[in-house]
């Protein structure tokens, strides 16, 4: 799966693409039909701690489903985004499986 990541208004680091890459692949498990995925990781309002956006769009045949968390960082951030997308993936699965 591809998956591409943008950082609005800053460059992420190595080290958090490949914790974003590894958290989005697992998705894959869950679900085989996946097309790809895009991350985006924005800062939201500087006045509060918890500021950093994840944004997850996972391409898959017929719909995308989506996913946006704010946290304090962006990992948990993309974790939360990614735990929405794990059970949405979940009940996705289930509407085939009747």
């Amino acid at each position: 799966m591809k998956v591409s990541i943008n950082a609005v208004k800053f460059k992420a680091d190595k080290k958090l693409e490949e914790f974003i890459n590894d958290k989005v692949e697992k998705l894959s498990g869950v679900y085989d039909g996946i097309i790809g995925s895009e991350v985006i990781l924005k800062l939201g309002n500087v006045e509060t701690p918890e500021n950093k956006i994840a944004e997850i769009r996972l391409q898959i045949k017929g719909n995308d489903l989506f996913a946006k968390k704010q946290s304090k960082t962006f990992e948990e951030a993309t974790d939360t985004a990614v735990d929405a997308l794990r059970k949405q993936l979940d009940k996705h699965k289930g509407k085939f499986q009747k």
